[in-house]
C-alpha cells in the first residue's frame, strides 16, 4: 500500500494563526467526519425517544456541540497514549504529539479545557443522561489501550463512539429500556464495521509495530465480516423501531441506509488506503439515512 496521511493542514487551517494550527490538528478539526460519526448515534437516540419537536431540537443542538468537544478530547487522549506508536505509522507520524509540534503538558491543559466544556454541555441534560455521560468517560480513557491487548479494538471503539445512541435516548425518553439497548447495539455494530474499514489504512504498519485490529484479524475475509456487522446493525434498528412503537413507514425507509452500507462492502478495496477512507467517510450519509428513517417512523 502507498504511504499516505489524512491530515488536512491546508485550506482554512492554513489561514489560522500559526500557534493555533497544532491544536486544531490535535483536535482533528480539519477532519469533521469524526464529529459526524460521534454525533449521529446520539441523533438516532434522540429521534427514537419520540420527544416533542422543541425539546428534540434543543437536545440535538447540545449533542452537536458536545460531539465536537468530546471528539476533540478523545483525540487528545488517544494521541497522548499513542504518540510513540504514531511516530512509526505513515498515516499518523505527522500528528502534533507524535511530531513534537505539541508537547504532552500543553496537550493535557488543552484536554482539561475540552473536558470542562463537555461538562458544561452535560449539565444541560437530564440527571439520567448526566450519569451515563460521566460513565462514558471510562470508555474514552480505556479505548486507546485496546489495540495493545486485544484483536478487537474496533469493538471497544464501537462501545465508545456508539455511546451517543443510548445517551441520546436516555436524554429524550428519561429511561433505560429494551429500545435503549437495541439502538446501542445498532450503533456498536455500525461502528465496528466502519472502523474496521478505517483500520485497513494502517494494516501493514500496524503489523510492523505489533498493533492489533479487526482489519488485521479478518484481512481478506473483511467483506463477509462487514456484511455481518451491517446486517446486525439493520436487525438492531428494526428491533429498536418495533420496541419504540414506530410506524410501519420506518421499515421500508431503512432500505436506503441498507443500500448505502451494502455499497460500501461492494466497492471496498482493502489494499487501497484512499478507497478505505472514502468508504469510511461514506458512513456520514448512511447515518443520516438512518436518522431520516427514524423521522419517517414517527409519521
Amino acid at each position: 500500500m502507498t504511504a499516505h496521511t489524512d491530515i488536512a493542514a491546508g485550506g482554512w487551517v492554513a489561514r489560522l494563526p500559526a500557534r493555533w494550527v497544532p491544536y486544531v490538528l490535535l483536535a482533528r478539526l480539519d477532519r469533521p467526519i469524526g464529529v459526524w460519526l460521534l454525533f449521529l448515534p446520539g441523533l438516532w437516540g434522540i429521534l427514537l425517544s419520540g420527544r416533542d419537536v422543541a425539546e428534540s431540537v434543543r437536545l440535538i443542538v447540545l449533542f452537536a456541540i458536545g460531539s465536537l468537544v468530546m471528539r476533540a478530547a478523545g483525540c487528545v487522549v488517544n494521541d497522548l497514549w499513542d504518540r510513540d506508536i504514531d511516530r512509526q505509522v505513515a498515516r499518523t507520524a505527522g500528528r502534533p504529539l507524535a511530531s513534537g509540534a505539541v508537547r504532552p503538558r500543553p496537550a493535557l491543559a488543552f484536554l482539561v479545557l475540552l473536558l470542562l466544556a463537555g461538562l458544561a454541555i452535560l449539565l444541560q441534560l437530564p440527571p439520567l443522561a448526566q450519569a451515563l455521560g460521566v460513565a462514558s468517560l471510562l470508555l474514552v480513557g480505556l479505548y486507546p489501550l485496546a489495540k495493545r491487548v486485544t484483536w478487537w479494538p474496533q469493538l471497544v471503539m464501537g462501545f465508545t463512539f456508539g455511546f451517543g445512541a443510548p445517551l441520546g435516548y436516555a436524554a429524550g425518553a428519561g429511561r433505560i429500556d429494551a429500545a435503549w439497548l437495541a439502538i446501542y447495539a445498532a450503533a456498536i455494530l455500525w461502528d465496528l464495521g466502519f472502523d474496521t474499514i478505517y483500520a485497513h489504512q494502517d494494516r501493514e504498519d500496524d503489523a510492523l509495530v505489533g498493533v492489533r485490529s479487526t482489519a488485521r484479524l479478518f484481512a481478506e475475509r473483511t467483506r463477509p465480516f462487514l456484511a455481518l456487522c451491517y446486517a446486525g446493525t439493520m436487525v438492531a434498528l428494526v428491533c429498536a423501531g418495533w420496541l419504540a412503537g414506530l410506524s410501519g413507514w420506518f421499515y421500508p425507509a431503512l432500505l436506503l441506509p441498507a443500500l448505502l452500507l451494502a455499497r460500501q462492502i461492494a466497492v471496498l478495496d482493502i489494499d487501497d488506503p484512499a478507497n478505505c477512507l472514502r468508504q469510511f467517510r461514506a458512513n456520514r450519509e448512511a447515518g443520516l439515512a438512518v436518522a431520516l428513517a427514524l423521522l419517517i417512523g414517527w409519521m
